[in-house]
């Protein structure tokens, strides 16, 4: 009982630290990522033009970004269900949604006039927020309950 006790005190102060990783992400993206985007879309980026970038810093800030919080992410979902081939499934499906968004990203960028705004704007929320972490870990917890 202690043991099972102190199991689930260490797994819940490891997902409480996770979640503080992905805080400080956050709270430092623009001293630690290259984003012209980030001010564009704080203001009335309907009626503007997409702003001045650089495609090489911009392709590497947010990839950097994306596997900072994928590596994050595949950490939470290690700690909550402590299952190495659903570690697997999750890097892969990780790295196809990776393929897909970023190929998305660019081609809005540079094929689409900018009447696409907000497209491209939830494509960029994708990619730099860890909002699969928060579809994946009810739906492995659905399966996990399904399965028993």
């Amino acid at each position: 009982m202690l043991r099972k006790l102190l199991d689930n005190k260490a797994r819940l102060l490891s997902a409480i630290f996770l979640v503080l990783l992905l805080a400080l992400v956050r709270a430092f993206e623009s001293d630690l990522f290259y984003d012209p985007f980030s001010d564009y879309f704080k203001g009335d980026y309907f009626n503007l033009a997409f702003p001045a970038f650089e495609t090489e810093a911009l392709f590497c800030a947010m990839t950097f970004r994306y596997f900072l919080n994928s590596i994050i992410s595949f950490g939470m979902i290690y700690v909550l269900f402590a299952d190495i081939g659903l570690l697997k499934f999750t890097g892969v499906l990780y790295l196809i949604l990776y393929v897909i968004l970023i190929a998305a990203f660019f081609s809005l960028l540079y094929f689409s006039d900018s009447s696409n705004n907000f497209m491209l704007f939830y494509v960029r929320r994708f990619l730099i927020q860890p909002l699969f972490l928060l579809l994946f870990v009810p739906a492995f917890y659905y399966q996990r309950l399904t399965k028993k």
